[in-house]
């Protein structure tokens, strides 16, 4: 396994909910900002959408198209974090993927898939 293990997502109804989970390093997660990103695979050339981010200090920011229904936290216990969604809707569906940035050097897990349809 890698320093970032992304799982939860699923197929989920307009409405529904999922929780996302980040397993990170020990390191990553006591020195690194961490967040989601989602992509949509229209085009490997797209670029990631923000989703949301957490700091070493338990700072959060959200992009402005979750603000309202996502809400990102930190288990120190566990090294992870978890973004919990609620009110999914269909322009929610894509890849999303756990990110840990510190100085400007990224790292990314595999990500998992969200798909938000009747």
């Amino acid at each position: 396994q890698g320093d970032l293990v992304d799982s939860g997502g699923g197929l989920v109804q307009p409405g529904g909910s999922l929780r996302l989970s980040c397993a990170a390093s020990a390191y990553y997660f006591a020195t690194h900002t961490m967040g989601w990103y989602r992509q949509v695979p229209t085009s490997q050339r797209e670029a990631r959408e923000f989703i949301a981010l957490v700091t070493v200090g338990n700072s959060t920011q959200y992009g402005d198209s979750v603000k309202g229904r996502f809400t990102i936290s930190r288990d120190h216990a566990k090294n992870t974090i978890y973004l919990d969604m609620n009110d999914l809707k269909p322009e929610d569906t894509g890849i999303y993927y756990c990110n840990a940035v510190l100085f400007g050097q990224n790292h990314w897990g595999l990500g998992t898939q969200v798909t938000v349809s009747s």
